[in-house]
């Protein structure tokens, strides 16, 4: 049985791909071969659940808990829950022992043996989902920078991987794009991440700016708070500029997928602008035409770059 009935015959693991809709760029569109779309989701549906873990974002019912040998009971219990999901991941990695558990590692097992994937990017989500549980506030850039090595990074290297095309060039610029997105989320989500007690504005800049966290609780964000905003921004837009011609290395449908990447960290980017950079009143997100043009952007300056 292939991964993709069982997946579907889950309804938690169900619930998980479909937030693949509701991300800033596509993750697996029709213009694709087959098999890269299968492969693609897969790694979706882990990246998904693993931050849905840490995030305690789990669907209702316990069936992940149960999936994954832990008492339902203990389902909010985010360092169990990590804890026997890495267990489990590792049973993809031992094709002589049992098979994973969960239905979406069950599903991921195919695609970890038809691309030669190894443990090392899927282990840092969970390790940046670990952090979640214990680093709340970081103090410099650069150590927001060092969590997105683990939080973001490794979805990008996966995507070289599974399309045969990476190497220390492109996975250089694959990080700066998958770092830029990553901060423009956090950037939509403040308020979001505020109630969970955390944040991802570097406490420097916050203190460069006069921004408390008083200030980031309000339900529209003074003059203080949106500079800080389109400052972070900024830092972002210069990523995605350093990551763009990843674009243009590329051949075929790969490019358009990864454009796509780019254009949706540039149209969140946009979306926040549009805002006033006031992102406190919820997440600015970014519409389907805006998108559009941003991925047209994209392919036609990867044109003249190539």
């Amino acid at each position: 049985m292939t991964g993709g009935p069982q997946v579907r015959a889950d309804a938690s693991s169900r619930a998980t791909l479909d937030k693949a809709t509701e991300e800033n760029f596509p993750v697996a569109p029709f213009f694709l071969p087959r098999a890269w779309r299968d492969d693609l989701m897969a790694v979706y549906g882990y990246a998904r659940l693993v931050d849905d873990i840490g995030d305690g974002d789990l669907a209702p019912g316990g069936a992940d808990a149960r999936h994954l040998g832990v008492d339902p009971a203990r389902a909010d219990d985010r360092v169990v829950m990590l804890d026997a999901f890495e267990a489990d991941l590792r049973r993809v990695f031992a094709p002589e022992g049992p098979a994973p558990a969960h239905p979406l590692l069950r599903a991921l097992t195919p695609t970890v043996r038809r691309c030669s994937l190894t443990p090392e990017p899927f282990l840092g989500l969970i390790a940046a989902n670990r952090q979640d549980q214990l680093v709340r506030r970081y103090e410099t850039y650069d150590d927001l920078l060092a969590y997105c090595e683990l939080s973001a990074n490794p979805v990008g290297r996966l995507v070289l991987q599974i399309t045969g095309t990476a190497t220390a060039e492109r996975v250089r610029r694959s990080d700066a794009v998958c770092t830029a997105l990553q901060i423009a989320e956090h950037l939509q989500d403040v308020t979001e991440d505020l109630g969970r007690d955390r944040i991802y504005l570097p406490a420097q800049d916050m203190r460069r700016f006069h921004v408390g966290e008083t200030d980031l609780k309000a339900k529209s964000a003074g003059a203080a708070v949106r500079s800080l905003i389109a400052y972070e921004a900024e830092r972002a837009g210069l990523l995605l500029n350093e990551g763009t011609p990843l674009v243009g290395s590329v051949p075929g449908r790969l490019k358009l997928l990864l454009a796509g990447f780019v254009a949706g960290g540039r149209a969140a980017l946009a979306s926040i602008a549009a805002a006033g950079h006031d992102v406190l009143p919820g997440p600015p997100k970014p519409t389907k035409p805006r998108l559009l043009r941003e991925v047209g952007a994209v392919l036609r300056r990867a044109h003249r770059e190539g």
